[in-house]
């Protein structure tokens, strides 16, 4: 065989070469990528309902992040059953339950109602039953930490108490707020565990007016459970938030696991469409 290639032929090898390389990514099976693209329950129609993962499949994600419950289910992801559905759903359909979340928080205070305190105990336990690492505490709406220092002092005294058991279990509780790294900072500072986090969210924080790009670096993985890549009323890439440059901090500190959708759905824009174009744009910057 004659081993000599020609200039025409070597070219065309390198094209098809680039070509494969770019998508390789997004061939790859997901437990092999660096990063793994899920999305809310709440934000595609099936919160508290294991569906959301067939939902998901059609997306093209990897994963869901699943809701503990709310005050009407009682926490419902808290009763044996109903995990044994959302892993039969994982099962069927080979994606995972990335990450669970207590939306409830914003109407149930975690820093002023005692039935938040086992619902935040509780889920730890939720979480080693359903192998998964992270739970998002959400602190907005009447949940809301800015400017309330009674009631943060509150949160910091109910996390000193379970944390413990977080950090004994291996697992982590996020903490999404309107608040600014420095901050989040001060709260798990006072907490004094690694199993306290933020849960960072790019559109939350670029909306409040923070340097995002520098609040990553400066929380870095040591600091950072999880993200919600997200904006309010576009798609992502056509809002507020620069995801390259987002992409560029998380590199720099070697950040690797989860991305959760989160909106990102121009007003009559149907969400599968809006969630497939999410997906897509996402896997070709987070390849």
């Amino acid at each position: 065989m004659n081993l000599i290639l020609n200039r025409r032929q070597c070219l065309a090898l390198g094209a098809q070469a680039a070509a494969w390389a770019a998508f390789a990514p997004l061939l790859a099976r997901a437990e092999s990528r660096r990063f793994k693209i899920g999305a809310c329950d709440w934000s595609i129609g099936k919160m508290g309902d294991p569906a959301a993962l067939e939902v998901a499949k059609d997306l093209g994600l990897d994963g869901v992040q699943v809701s503990l419950g709310t005050v009407a289910n009682n926490m419902q992801l808290r009763q044996v059953e109903v995990q044994r559905h959302y892993k039969a759903a994982a099962r069927a359909t080979g994606l995972a339950v990335s990450s669970l979340a207590i939306g409830e928080l914003n109407n149930v205070p975690y820093k002023s109602d005692p039935r938040t305190i086992d619902w935040v105990s509780d889920c730890v336990d939720v979480l080693v039953a359903m192998d998964v690492k992270v739970v998002l505490l959400a602190f907005f709406g009447k949940g809301d930490l800015k400017g309330d220092k009674a009631g943060t002092d509150e949160v910091v005294k109910r996390l000193k108490a379970v944390a413990p058991k977080a950090e004994k279990e291996g697992v982590v509780l996020g903490i999404e707020s309107w608040l600014s790294a420095e901050e989040h900072m001060d709260i798990i500072q006072h907490v004094g565990s690694p199993a306290v986090k933020v849960y960072y969210d790019v559109c939350n924080s670029t909306d409040r007016g923070y340097d995002i790009y520098k609040e990553i670096r400066w929380l870095g993985t040591k600091h950072i459970c999880e993200l919600h890549m997200k904006e309010n009323g576009a798609l992502l890439g056509k809002g507020n938030v620069d995801f390259p440059k987002v992409r560029a901090a998380l590199d720099d500190i070697g950040y690797s696991g989860w991305v959760q959708i989160e909106n990102a759905v121009p007003k009559g824009m149907p969400m599968p469409d809006a969630y497939k174009a999410n997906a897509q744009f996402l896997r070709g910057i987070f390849a």
